[in-house]
């Protein structure tokens, strides 16, 4: 009976954690990340998109189609000129898309993007579920799987088609070897097999995403403090240097791009730290692993106290898992887990701390990255939880459960976790006048702004995909214009550009790091139309964009 309960109640929590990943997996177009994702993986580049011209935003379409015959050696020679990711991801989604996009039960390309990401944040739990099942046990590695089921970080990753759960997934499973190491540093063991497959996994992570090489050293850092309590033979030492050696001599061949792609621009937009703040947004880091509530872009009057709830329910909960860490601690049972799980975390956050004020990048603004640490993160919650006395043990799970249960509905309807730039709520901006021809322009800088400005046309077509098959002049038209000289340079291209075909037209101009006051008060769009700055409709979502109304 209790054999029966046990799993009935784990396949119950993967059965909820796969409908929260795949509820609702279109509702929101594609952001900027994810349209990187998109080209790379489906074997296009920035060259295949049409620059400097006038068109109808259902022209970018074409873009987002399979190239055939993309080989894996095809994206990564992509991926080294213009991106600063390894490859892995990238093509195993190729060979996804290839399979989903030409599957007889038809599906849209956001909905097989984001699935691959949403199986890996299932098969995570999973992973989870035996992580803390043979650290700590049974009930700890259910409570595990619960807790992540449903909390809304871990959500939230798994609908984003980027290369966030697979990593995440990953990092499970070296954990796991990283228990069984353990144990067997202290039963002075040698299961060569056990170390092999560490070395495997970490392998494979370092070409799925380069914040893996934290993960490894975290790991090395902590197999070294183990091997120190437990005293151990130099034999075991040389061992564990050898096998800690094999995920970076794999990664060699790609080591000369990885140096490359460190240097490249596209990371410039993480920002210098300010003082304690990273400090700040790490323990926030933490909150919004088991709840959110929808604060974001909202009036003070529901942000304020939703928010005080979240900072309540986050001190409550601190409480309760500072009382069940001290009880794994002081568990000889439960000790060498909880000192393993809980170097592993400070290792990394170390590290973080290590890349905010020594490199100068505060990676805490972006909660993503915390994917490095979440699965301890995760096994220690869980764990501290279920060491709480039996009387406190339902009541204080079900409101955690509870919480990130509501937290993830607002998460997969789109009222928190917001998609960054929101390319959805800057589609409806645009067309509040849905009588109005619209005209959207991107100036461009670099690749990012293109890949924004892509964002941009795909939810304009998500929302006007019916209008422009019934009309064609009163399609949406973008186009993207160089402003690598300058925004005056834009302003010229524009009254170059065809003449509108109906008048009156709205003109949006998205114009990244140009300040509100430095939009001109008149833009002409060809010589015999001009366009008039609407001081109300200004916005800044990540980058400003301001609306012209255009007439003879």
């Amino acid at each position: 009976m209790k054999f029966s309960r046990h799993y009935c109640s784990l396949a119950i929590a993967i059965a909820i954690a796969t409908t929260l990943r795949f509820w609702n997996l279109e509702l929101k177009p594609l952001w900027l990340d994810e349209v990187i994702t998109a080209l790379f993986s489906l074997g296009k580049t920035y060259e295949n998109i049409p620059l400097d011209l006038l068109l109808p935003v259902t022209s970018f379409r074409d873009i987002f189609t399979l190239n055939p015959g993309t080989s894996c050696p095809t994206i990564a020679a992509n991926i080294i000129k213009y991106s600063t990711h390894p490859p892995g991801f990238f093509c195993l989604m190729n060979a996804w898309l290839e399979r989903g996009l030409n599957s007889p039960v038809k599906q849209s390309l956001i909905w097989v993007l984001r699935s691959l990401p949403a199986l890996f944040g299932v098969s995570a739990i999973v992973s989870l579920y035996y992580l803390n099942r043979i650290a700590f046990n049974k009930t700890s590695g259910l409570v595990g799987a619960a807790v992540m089921a449903v909390s809304p970080f871990a959500v939230y990753l798994s609908q984003e088609a980027r290369h966030y759960t697979l990593p995440l997934f990953l990092i499970t499973l070296s954990l796991i070897t990283l228990i069984q190491i353990q144990q067997d540093i202290f039963q002075q063991k040698r299961r060569l097999l056990v170390w092999l497959a560490w070395g495997i996994i970490n392998s494979i992570g370092l070409y799925v995403h380069y914040f893996f090489i934290l993960v490894i050293l975290a790991e090395i850092a902590t197999i070294l403090l183990l091997l120190y309590q437990a005293k151990a033979k130099l034999k075991y030492l040389l061992i564990s240097g050898s096998f800690s050696l094999l995920p970076f001599l794999v990664f060699l061949p790609w080591l000369p791009v990885f140096f490359g792609h460190s240097n490249r621009p596209e990371t410039d937009w993480i920002p210098q730290p300010e003082h304690i703040i990273p400090f700040a947004q790490t323990l926030l880091g933490w909150l919004l692993m088991v709840i959110i509530l929808p604060v974001e872009n909202q009036p003070l009057w529901v942000a304020i106290p939703l928010g005080i709830l979240m900072l309540t329910f986050g001190i409550w909960l601190g409480w309760q898992v500072a009382q069940g860490m001290k009880q794994l601690w002081q568990n000889p049972q439960t000790h060498l887990a909880t000192l393993t799980l809980v170097s592993f975390t400070i290792f990394v956050l170390l590290e973080f701390f290590a890349i905010i004020y020594i490199l100068g990048k505060d990676i805490t603004i972006a909660p993503r990255y915390n994917f490095v640490y979440y699965p301890s993160f995760c096994a220690l919650l869980a764990a501290s939880l279920v060491a709480r006395d039996a009387g406190k043990l339902r009541q204080t799970i079900s409101y955690v459960i509870f919480a990130g249960l509501i937290s993830s509905i607002f998460v997969v309807n789109g009222l928190a976790f917001e998609k960054p730039y929101n390319p959805q709520r800057v589609a409806k901006n645009m067309l509040k006048e849905p009588s109005t021809p619209v005209m959207v322009v991107m100036a461009y800088k670099d690749t990012q702004d293109i890949a924004l400005g892509l964002s941009f046309a795909l939810g304009i077509d998500k929302f006007q995909a019916k209008l422009c098959q019934n009309n064609g002049e009163t399609c949406p038209k973008f186009a993207f214009l160089s402003a690598t000289s300058g925004y005056q340079t834009v302003w010229e291209s524009l009254a170059k550009l065809p003449k509108a075909a109906k008048l009156p037209l709205n003109l949006w101009v998205v114009a990244p790091g140009l300040k509100r006051d430095n939009y001109p008060e008149k833009l002409a769009i060809s010589p015999q139309t001009n366009c008039t700055k609407d001081a109300a409709a200004y916005y800044r979502i990540g980058v400003p964009y301001q609306k012209y109304k255009c007439h003879w």
